[in-house]
Order: C-alpha cells, then sequence, then structure tokens
C-alpha cells in the first residue's frame, strides 16, 4: 500500500520558481508510475506531469516547457520543478500513481501564484 507526502508550496511571484517534494511511503514505489496533479479553486483536479517507472515523462499541455517532473528510486521521491509560474497555476497540488488510487491521496501542497 503506497502512501504520499507533498511538500514544498508557497507563495511566489509570477515568474518565480518552486520545486515540490512528494515522498511515497510503502512498498514497491519504483515499479509504480507516478503523477503529479493539481486542483484549482472552482475546477476538477487534473494531471499536471506522469513519470513513467522507466522515466519516460508527459505533461499537461499548459505546463509544457515551464515544469519538469523527475524521480528518485532510491529515496522514493518524486519531485515538480516549477518555473516561470503564472497566477494560473494557483492550485493544491497532489501526488499520487497514474492513474490513481482512491486510498493513496495525501493532504497535497498548496502553490499560490500572486504579486
Amino acid at each position: 500500500q503506497v502512501q504520499f507526502v507533498e511538500s514544498g508550496g508557497g507563495l511566489v511571484q509570477p515568474g518565480g520558481s518552486l520545486r515540490l517534494s512528494c515522498a511515497a511511503s510503502g512498498s514497491m514505489f519504483s515499479i509504480y508510475a507516478v503523477a503529479w496533479y493539481r486542483r484549482a479553486p472552482g475546477k476538477q483536479r487534473e494531471l499536471v506531469a506522469g513519470i513513467s517507472s522507466g522515466g519516460r515523462t508527459n505533461y499537461a499541455e499548459s505546463v509544457k516547457g515551464r515544469f519538469t517532473i523527475s524521480r528518485d528510486n532510491v529515496k522514493d521521491t518524486v519531485y515538480l520543478q516549477m518555473n516561470s509560474l503564472k497566477p494560473e497555476d494557483t492550485a493544491v497540488y497532489y501526488c499520487n500513481t497514474n492513474p490513481p488510487k482512491i486510498d493513496a491521496w495525501g493532504q497535497g501542497t498548496q502553490v499560490t501564484v500572486s504579486s
């Protein structure tokens, strides 16, 4: 049973950067495809970036060229480097497997992009 704990969010000005981290607990993290998701106020949760067990990545069109997902299978951690942040990136960010496991959602980490 894998569980996730997200961290690294905060308040940042437009154009700024943040690096989110997601620590996984439980077994066999390395075999899972994982992803970062976000839920903006009044919107449904959406997939932002995913990475397969072998390191293949995919991104939502809205973040391509700005966000980079990576994983460290030794530390059981997945990262999201976010550059050139925009106000529309404001959301609670979560990580989970891809596709997500219902019982693996964590509390998320709030990212607010505002001047």
